[in-house]
C-alpha cells in the first residue's frame, strides 16, 4: 500500500520554495505580510489627510489648486501599467524573455511618467503657494502623496532590477515567482493610488 503524505510534508512545485500551513510559500506570505503593514501606513496617512484637510491657514484651499483633468490622465497611465505587469508575467511563464523585458520596461515607463506628473503637481502647487509649512493639509497632502510616490520610485528600481537579471540570462521560466512578488507588490500601489486619488481629488 502507498503511503499517505501529509499535505504539509509534500514537496514544494520548485527548488526554493518553502510551503507553509496556509498553502503559500513563506516569500509569498512574507510579501502580503509585508503589503498588510503598508496598507496600515496609508490608512493613518489618508487619516489624518481627512482630518486636516480644512485646515488651510493662509494658504490656498484644495479646490483653488487642484488640476483633476491632469491628475486623471496621471491616474490612468499608473492603472495601465498593472495591465503591462500582468502580461510581463504572462510572457515569463512562457519562456518568452524578449516580451518580459518589453512590458516591463513599458511597466517602469508608465511609472516614470506617472512620478513626471506628480513632479510637476507638486512644482506648480509650491508657486501657488502651497507647501509643507503652509497648512496642515500642506503638509498631509504633500506627506500622502509623497509617500506614494516613493513607493513608486522603490517599484520602478525593482522593475529595472529584473530587466537587468533578464539581460544577464539570470531571470529563467522557473524563476517566474521573483516576477510574480514584484508585480503584487506593483498591482499594491497602483490600487492604493486609486483609494488616495478618490479621497483627495473626487471626495469634496
Amino acid at each position: 500500500m502507498e503511503e499517505l503524505v501529509e499535505p504539509s510534508m509534500q514537496q514544494p512545485e520548485h527548488p526554493g520554495d518553502h510551503a507553509t500551513y496556509t498553502g503559500l510559500d513563506n516569500v509569498k506570505l512574507a510579501m502580503w505580510a509585508f503589503l498588510g503593514s503598508e496598507c496600515l501606513f496609508f490608512g493613518s496617512f489618508i487619516t489624518a489627510y481627512l482630518l486636516y484637510r480644512n485646515r488651510t491657514a493662509d494658504g490656498p484651499k484644495p479646490s483653488e489648486i487642484y488640476d483633476i483633468p491632469f491628475t486623471s490622465v496621471s491616474s490612468f497611465v499608473l492603472l495601465m501599467s498593472s495591465l503591462t505587469m500582468v502580461l510581463a508575467l504572462a510572457a515569463i511563464q512562457r519562456g518568452d524573455h524578449r516580451k518580459l523585458r518589453a512590458w516591463i520596461m513599458a511597466t517602469a515607463l508608465l511609472g516614470t511618467t506617472f512620478i513626471a506628473g506628480q513632479i510637476y503637481e507638486f512644482t506648480t502647487f509650491v508657486k501657488e503657494g502651497l507647501t509643507l509649512k503652509t497648512s496642515a493639509f500642506g503638509t498631509s497632502f504633500f506627506v500622502l502623496t509623497g509617500f506614494h510616490g516613493t513607493h513608486v520610485a522603490i517599484g520602478i528600481l525593482m522593475l529595472l532590477s529584473l530587466i537587468a537579471l533578464s539581460s544577464l540570462g539570470r531571470l529563467q521560466q522557473a524563476d517566474a515567482k521573483k516576477v510574480e512578488m514584484v508585480g503584487l507588490y506593483w498591482h499594491f500601489v497602483d490600487i492604493v493610488w486609486v483609494v488616495i486619488f478618490t479621497v483627495i481629488y473626487l471626495i469634496p
